[in-house]
């Protein structure tokens, strides 16, 4: 029997409409039930794209063990973080502070007054590698809320104190001035990646926002290192399974160093910024290849992520019949099946896609280890006559791809992201 999800209208809330756990939307009335019954709440904010919380959700809110032990002890709120931004940012920071990391889906306990007194991100249903199960969480906040529930509520406290001191710094008086933008550099080149490009180590995101911020160091100092950030990690990004080389568009972010594995859900708002940051490039270092990156992401989004009256969808999922990246991987046998023998074989050089497979159960995904032009070089032909073939079977691979099952898609329509989009559309055509 569905629960009280099945009248929400957001996808991710829907996806738990027959949990057997007795979800609430977040509102009064589940607020009011754990203040009369003086229940904790179990908050669980999370998004339709997000694998891992489509992981907990199969493995814990789909258990009926682990759901008779939500239900009798806690109210349980379900939140979508892309409808509620403000309740994500406020207990996100708190997780941060409890547990030093953050993500999603992101789990936490609250008093019957809002105040937060434990949390976390993923829990396994049972332990396992170090981790504790999400039984074991739930017993010992049980525990702790019947036998010490005074020192839960100094806990809660505190980090409330916390959170509200955070928020209600006072701005700097100090005047605004070029100082901040070269720290910025400086910062940025501390943690720049001189071999596989981007910012730190896996898991690496694509940080649209600092590579523009870049662009703009460049144009004021003309520093070649300083274009040299951004030019490698894009280069890098767009060689890389992080993006679509049959659809366009980019992935969310990649689990390794070089950004072969992504976690393969599409955002809207990653993939506006990073049309802006591609077309921004181009213009920077005259280089043709970021212009057509641009093109089609904006032609993806048209495409697949665009509501009939023009709205922008907002996210693509990982996951199709049940499998992370099941719509976007190949086998070699597959590609013969379409291209034919020999064609196919030139394909897989070029785009690494092998027997032995560099995802799981022997399948690829779609990369360029090496640049079309040391593959031109290496064949003996010329590079605009290599990208023809290969645009050729990309084409006729994203066709039989299209008879796949698609991986779920959330058509909720969010202002901001709309914005964006519409801006680096604008942009694009500019350009």
């Amino acid at each position: 029997m569905p629960n009280r999800l099945a009248h929400e209208s957001s996808p991710y809330l829907l996806q738990h409409q027959n949990n057997p756990v007795d979800w609430y939307p977040w509102g009064e009335e589940a607020l009011l039930r754990s203040k009369t019954e003086q229940k904790p709440i179990f908050l669980s904010i999370g998004y339709s794209a997000c694998h891992w919380c489509h992981v907990m959700e199969h493995e814990s809110f789909e258990n009926p063990q682990i759901a008779a032990l939500m239900n009798e002890h806690f109210v349980n709120i379900k939140v979508d973080r892309e409808e509620r931004p403000d309740l994500d940012a406020i207990y996100m920071q708190a997780v941060q502070m409890m547990t030093r990391r953050g993500g999603w889906p992101m789990s936490v306990f609250l008093t019957p007054d809002l105040q937060p007194f434990y949390g976390g991100t993923y829990w396994p249903p049972v332990g396992r590698q170090g981790m504790p199960g999400f039984d074991q969480v739930l017993a010992a906040v049980n525990d702790a809320w019947t036998h010490r529930r005074a020192q839960a509520r100094e806990q809660a406290t505190e980090i409330t104190k916390y959170l509200q001191e955070v928020t209600e710094n006072e701005p700097s008086a100090n005047e605004l001035d070029v100082s901040l933008l070269t720290a910025a550099e400086v910062s940025l080149a501390k943690s720049f990646d001189p071999v596989h490009g981007g910012f730190g180590q896996a898991p690496k995101f694509p940080h649209p926002m600092d590579l523009r911020l870049l662009l703009r160091l460049h144009a004021r100092n003309k520093n070649p290192r300083t274009l040299h950030m951004v030019t490698h990690t894009l280069d890098k990004m767009m060689r890389g399974g992080i993006y679509d080389h049959l659809g366009g568009g980019f992935a969310r972010y990649s689990v390794d160093e070089r950004w072969l594995v992504p976690h393969f859900e599409k955002m809207l708002y990653d993939n506006a910024q990073l049309a802006a940051c591609y077309i921004e490039a181009s213009q920077a270092a005259g280089n043709a290849h970021y212009m057509t990156i641009a093109r089609e992401i904006c032609e993806y989004v048209l495409r697949d992520m665009t509501d009939k009256d023009g709205a922008f969808y907002s996210t693509e999922d990982a996951d199709s019949e049940g499998h992370e990246g099941k719509f976007y991987v190949w086998t070699p046998a597959e590609l013969e099946a379409v291209l034919g023998k020999e064609q196919a074989a030139f394909f897989a050089a070029v785009y690494d896609v092998t027997p032995g497979g560099n995802f799981e159960h022997g399948t690829s995904i779609l990369n360029l280890p090496r640049t079309t032009v040391e593959h031109a070089r290496e064949l003996g032909i010329k590079p605009d006559l290599l990208q023809a073939i290969l645009s050729e079977s990309r084409a006729k691979l994203f066709a039989t791809r299209e008879q796949r099952i698609h991986p779920g898609k959330d058509d909720k329509v969010i202002v901001a992201w709309n914005g964006l989009m519409i801006d680096a559309l604008a942009l694009v055509a500019i350009v």
